[in-house]
């Protein structure tokens, strides 16, 4: 299949690489390099999504070719003047071309629109999810806070530890326990530690001795923890 990226990005060139090593031709542009699209099956939009509507504006119409996007969060009304329109978001992040490409092989992809986007997906050995257009952006924050806000969480602990005179890797293998918890109990059932015993006197502790920046983000932690911690003592028998 003859595929048009448009954006060199991290996303465009995960998706480039990918998409070459299953045998498609691809070609990779620029933005700003619309004039040169070729003649292709696909055009797939790997542009920021705040600018997904102007390309989509901007890109010339060839009858049969197949308009998609890359974002988790928009519709295909974005892709504006288009017949054949679809997309096709990864649940994988890509931090690089090569560590994304390696995620793309294989991948959950939510998809909609054209059937070709099945195929795309399926040749990529993937997964294919169907979202409604009213749960997308739903879909899409928790799609953010799975990853990058688990990032974000990882940096909060890195701060913590450098605080403690120790390293985020010195923790990297409690967070490996934890996530194998989580994968074979579920959150409910994998959530130890202060709050899942009502141990206020050590969480007070904790916020002593930790950094006052550091303050309201364990505060918020804490609180998500004592309402799983609830709703877990709701479920379990009188």
């Amino acid at each position: 299949m003859k595929i048009a990226i448009i954006g060199a990005g991290r996303a465009g060139t995960s998706f480039e690489m990918a998409l070459e090593q299953v045998g498609h031709q691809t070609t990779l542009l620029h933005h700003d390099e619309l004039e040169h699209v070729p003649v292709a099956d696909l055009v797939l939009l790997t542009v920021p999504d705040d600018h997904i509507a102007e390309i989509a504006l901007q890109l010339r119409e060839r009858d049969g070719q197949v308009v998609a996007h890359a974002a988790g969060s928009r519709s295909l009304d974005v892709l504006g003047p288009h017949a054949r329109v679809g997309s096709m978001h990864p649940l994988a992040p890509l931090p690089s071309a090569h560590r994304g490409a390696a995620r793309l092989l294989g991948a959950t992809y939510s998809v909609a629109g054209e059937a070709l986007l099945d195929d795309v997906v399926q040749s990529l050995g993937g997964r294919i999810l169907r979202i409604a257009d009213a749960q997308r952006t739903a879909y899409h924050a928790t799609a953010s806070v799975a990853a990058n806000h688990l990032v974000a969480l990882l940096g909060h602990v890195r701060e913590l530890a450098e605080t403690a005179g120790l390293s985020l890797e010195d923790f990297l293998p409690l967070v490996h326990m934890a996530l194998a918890d989580v994968v074979e109990l579920g959150p409910d059932e994998a959530l130890t530690g202060p709050a899942s015993r009502r141990d206020m006197a050590t969480i007070d502790a904790h916020l002593a001795a930790i950094p006052e920046s550091q303050r309201s983000t364990y505060v918020a932690l804490a609180n998500a923890a004592f309402e799983l911690a609830e709703e877990r003592r709701s479920q379990q028998p009188a």
